[in-house]
């Protein structure tokens, strides 16, 4: 999945569901380095999408976490609860979530 545009409480609903989706079925990789702006409620995907990929048993990887994320996560106290980054570099996309406005 390639997540770019803005992660907020105004986009992360719609972009939460469908990673939900494909975690159901299977494993997923995230490719977030072409986001461009973040608030908190990217943080709560994440985190939402880790136990979600517990409880079906499905691995979660993510690439390219911004720095905002980073720093939120940081803040939040919660980065060691994150999905493990991986700096490999994506084969191709493998489904893509465009965030809407």
């Amino acid at each position: 999945m390639l997540v770019h545009g803005n992660l907020t409480i105004e986009t992360v609903p719609a972009i939460f569901a469908a990673g939900l989706k494909q975690l159901s079925g299977e494993n997923m990789r995230v490719d977030f380095s072409h986001v461009e702006a973040v608030d908190s409620a990217a943080i709560s995907l994440l985190l939402g999408w880790a136990r979600a990929a517990s409880h079906y048993r499905h691995g979660l990887r993510i690439t390219g976490l911004p720095d905002d994320m980073q720093s939120l996560a940081r803040l939040y106290g919660v980065v060691d609860m994150l999905p493990q980054q991986s700096d490999e570099p994506f084969r191709g996309v493998e489904r893509s979530e465009q965030s809407p406005g």
